[in-house]
């Protein structure tokens, strides 16, 4: 299963970082569309048990434009090639264990994204909050599902702006 490389890739880099001069306690995660799936999926993760981790070896994470729960992609036309039952839809929407989250979020999601993009990212960031954990929820006005994630890469941008607010090294 892909979620499964994703855990395995994040408990490595972390238990890792030192030997290439990182540092483990300040692990970001920045992802867009299915990697921003992937990306919650692996932060409502049972580290500790799973991988023996801290419960939050990410500090924080920028999902743009996911999907959060699979009950909508599940009953569209993807459904007849990603097949997915009723364990794989429960087990990977990670809305539905928000209790098993422990990091900073940023959920963002363009404006010209398609209708479900953005339900899914507002009712997303709307649970996370209602769970009383941290999430900022940011709308890229007149930016389209490929356009929105190009933002990161400028520190003026808003993704990029957002981002570094996140790690403490600039303003929002």
């Amino acid at each position: 299963m892909l979620a499964e490389q994703v855990w395995r890739a994040i408990a490595w880099v972390y238990k890792n970082a030192a030997s290439f001069g990182g540092d483990p306690g300040r692990l970001y995660i920045s992802s867009v569309s299915s990697g921003a799936h992937l990306s919650v999926v692996a932060l409502t993760t049972a580290w500790q048990k799973a991988y023996g981790l801290p419960a939050d070896p990410i500090q924080g994470a920028l999902l743009v434009s996911g999907m959060y729960d699979l009950k909508g992609p599940r009953l569209s036309s993807r459904n007849s090639y990603v097949k997915f039952d009723d364990a794989t839809e429960e087990e990977l929407s990670p809305q539905r264990h928000i209790d098993q989250l422990h990091t900073r979020l940023i959920v963002a999601y363009a404006s010209l994204d398609t209708l479900e993009f953005q339900r899914q990212s507002r009712e997303f960031a709307a649970a996370v909050k209602g769970a009383g954990k941290p999430v900022e929820l940011i709308r890229g006005e007149n930016y389209n599902h490929f356009e929105f994630i190009e933002t990161l890469a400028n520190p003026y941008g808003i993704l990029g702006r957002a981002v570094l607010a996140q790690m403490g090294l600039a303003k929002a």
